[in-house]
Protein backbone atom coordinates (compact mmCIF):
# COMPACT_ATOMS: atom_id res chain seq x y z
CA UNK A 1 0.00 0.00 0.00
CA UNK A 2 1.69 3.48 -1.01
CA UNK A 3 0.59 6.66 0.33
CA UNK A 4 -0.03 9.67 -1.40
CA UNK A 5 1.69 12.71 -1.34
CA UNK A 6 0.58 14.84 0.56
CA UNK A 7 -1.43 18.28 -0.62
CA UNK A 8 1.29 20.54 -1.15
CA UNK A 9 0.88 24.61 -1.15
CA UNK A 10 2.83 27.53 -3.01
CA UNK A 11 3.74 28.24 1.02
CA UNK A 12 4.68 25.03 1.27
CA UNK A 13 7.31 25.44 -1.53
CA UNK A 14 8.22 28.63 -0.69
CA UNK A 15 12.11 27.75 0.92
CA UNK A 16 12.82 26.01 -2.41
CA UNK A 17 11.99 28.73 -4.36
CA UNK A 18 13.70 31.75 -2.26
CA UNK A 19 16.34 29.51 -2.44
CA UNK A 20 16.25 29.20 -6.20
CA UNK A 21 15.67 32.86 -6.97
CA UNK A 22 18.81 33.59 -4.58
CA UNK A 23 20.95 31.21 -6.66
CA UNK A 24 19.73 32.68 -9.71
CA UNK A 25 19.99 36.64 -8.53
CA UNK A 26 23.79 35.84 -7.00
CA UNK A 27 24.77 33.64 -10.44
CA UNK A 28 23.26 36.66 -12.40
CA UNK A 29 24.85 39.10 -10.08
CA UNK A 30 28.01 38.06 -10.12
CA UNK A 31 28.84 37.04 -13.80
CA UNK A 32 27.95 40.72 -14.62
CA UNK A 33 31.27 41.04 -12.02
CA UNK A 34 33.15 38.55 -13.20
CA UNK A 35 33.08 40.16 -16.72
CA UNK A 36 34.95 43.58 -15.46
CA UNK A 37 37.94 41.38 -14.47
CA UNK A 38 37.01 39.12 -17.87
CA UNK A 39 35.82 35.89 -16.50
CA UNK A 40 33.06 33.85 -16.40
CA UNK A 41 30.50 32.10 -14.40
CA UNK A 42 32.56 28.32 -13.21
CA UNK A 43 36.29 30.29 -13.42
CA UNK A 44 35.86 32.00 -10.75
CA UNK A 45 35.42 28.57 -8.50
CA UNK A 46 38.19 26.40 -10.00
CA UNK A 47 40.72 29.95 -9.86
CA UNK A 48 39.78 29.33 -5.77
CA UNK A 49 40.54 25.93 -5.34
CA UNK A 50 44.17 26.06 -6.50
CA UNK A 51 46.89 26.96 -4.52
CA UNK A 52 49.76 28.87 -5.78
CA UNK A 53 53.13 26.49 -6.29
CA UNK A 54 50.85 23.29 -6.34
CA UNK A 55 49.62 21.21 -9.07
CA UNK A 56 45.96 19.80 -8.73
CA UNK A 57 44.51 16.16 -11.05
CA UNK A 58 41.51 17.44 -12.93
CA UNK A 59 39.38 14.78 -11.38
CA UNK A 60 40.19 16.35 -8.30
CA UNK A 61 39.16 19.29 -9.67
CA UNK A 62 35.74 18.28 -11.00
CA UNK A 63 35.09 16.56 -7.90
CA UNK A 64 35.56 19.77 -5.16
CA UNK A 65 33.85 21.58 -8.11
CA UNK A 66 31.00 18.98 -8.53
CA UNK A 67 31.13 18.49 -12.66
CA UNK A 68 32.32 16.39 -14.42
CA UNK A 69 36.27 16.04 -15.86
CA UNK A 70 34.76 16.85 -19.25
CA UNK A 71 33.68 20.57 -18.07
CA UNK A 72 36.88 21.12 -15.90
CA UNK A 73 38.77 20.40 -19.17
CA UNK A 74 36.61 23.25 -20.97
CA UNK A 75 37.01 25.88 -18.50
CA UNK A 76 41.28 25.00 -18.29
CA UNK A 77 41.17 25.56 -21.98
CA UNK A 78 39.79 28.54 -21.88
CA UNK A 79 41.65 30.03 -18.62
CA UNK A 80 45.17 28.82 -20.47
CA UNK A 81 44.26 30.48 -23.71
CA UNK A 82 44.17 33.75 -20.89
CA UNK A 83 47.72 32.29 -19.46
CA UNK A 84 45.85 32.10 -16.20
CA UNK A 85 46.77 27.88 -15.38
CA UNK A 86 49.00 25.94 -16.74
CA UNK A 87 48.12 22.01 -17.75
CA UNK A 88 50.58 18.91 -17.74
CA UNK A 89 51.29 15.64 -17.49
CA UNK A 90 52.09 13.84 -14.10
CA UNK A 91 55.49 13.34 -13.77
CA UNK A 92 54.47 9.69 -11.80
CA UNK A 93 51.22 9.15 -14.14
CA UNK A 94 51.11 10.04 -17.40
CA UNK A 95 47.39 9.34 -17.85
CA UNK A 96 47.12 11.93 -15.58
CA UNK A 97 46.35 15.42 -15.86
CA UNK A 98 47.90 18.23 -13.58
CA UNK A 99 46.71 22.05 -13.05
CA UNK A 100 48.79 24.62 -11.52
CA UNK A 101 48.34 28.33 -11.12
CA UNK A 102 50.59 30.95 -13.37
CA UNK A 103 51.83 34.22 -11.81
CA UNK A 104 48.54 35.79 -14.30
CA UNK A 105 46.09 33.33 -12.58
CA UNK A 106 47.54 33.74 -8.97
CA UNK A 107 46.45 37.90 -9.72
CA UNK A 108 43.10 36.48 -11.01
CA UNK A 109 42.23 34.57 -7.86
CA UNK A 110 42.99 37.75 -5.38
CA UNK A 111 40.59 39.84 -7.97
CA UNK A 112 38.00 36.86 -8.05
CA UNK A 113 38.63 36.77 -4.23
CA UNK A 114 38.58 40.63 -3.82
CA UNK A 115 34.84 40.17 -5.77
CA UNK A 116 33.43 37.88 -3.94
CA UNK A 117 34.42 40.14 -0.91
CA UNK A 118 32.84 42.86 -2.89
CA UNK A 119 29.43 40.80 -3.20
CA UNK A 120 29.51 39.55 0.75
CA UNK A 121 30.02 43.12 2.14
CA UNK A 122 27.11 44.47 -0.56
CA UNK A 123 24.75 41.89 0.49
CA UNK A 124 25.88 41.89 4.17
CA UNK A 125 25.50 45.37 5.19
CA UNK A 126 22.06 45.28 4.84
CA UNK A 127 21.81 43.09 8.09
CA UNK A 128 22.55 43.25 11.72
CA UNK A 129 25.63 41.16 12.84
CA UNK A 130 23.20 39.02 14.45
CA UNK A 131 20.98 38.39 11.90
CA UNK A 132 23.73 37.56 9.79
CA UNK A 133 25.40 35.19 11.65
CA UNK A 134 22.17 33.55 11.62
CA UNK A 135 21.34 33.90 8.25
CA UNK A 136 24.96 32.50 7.28
CA UNK A 137 24.41 29.49 9.56
CA UNK A 138 21.13 28.79 8.19
CA UNK A 139 22.29 28.77 4.97
CA UNK A 140 25.45 26.98 5.29
CA UNK A 141 22.96 23.72 7.01
CA UNK A 142 21.15 23.43 3.95
CA UNK A 143 23.83 23.68 1.98
CA UNK A 144 25.41 20.74 4.06
CA UNK A 145 22.10 18.78 4.19
CA UNK A 146 21.90 19.06 0.47
CA UNK A 147 25.42 18.39 -0.34
CA UNK A 148 25.23 15.42 1.74
CA UNK A 149 21.95 13.93 -0.35
CA UNK A 150 23.32 14.64 -3.37
CA UNK A 151 26.63 12.45 -2.48
CA UNK A 152 23.85 9.73 -1.60
CA UNK A 153 22.14 10.26 -5.01
CA UNK A 154 25.50 10.40 -7.43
Amino acid sequence: MTSSPPNLTDEDAQLVATLLSIAKSTRAFLALLLAQIDLHPGQDQLLARLTPGESVSVSALAEQLAVRPSTVSKMLDRLIEKDLVLRESNSRDARRTMVMLTAAGEAAKQRVRALWLRLDTELGNSLEDKERAAMLASLQQVDQLLSARLRRLR
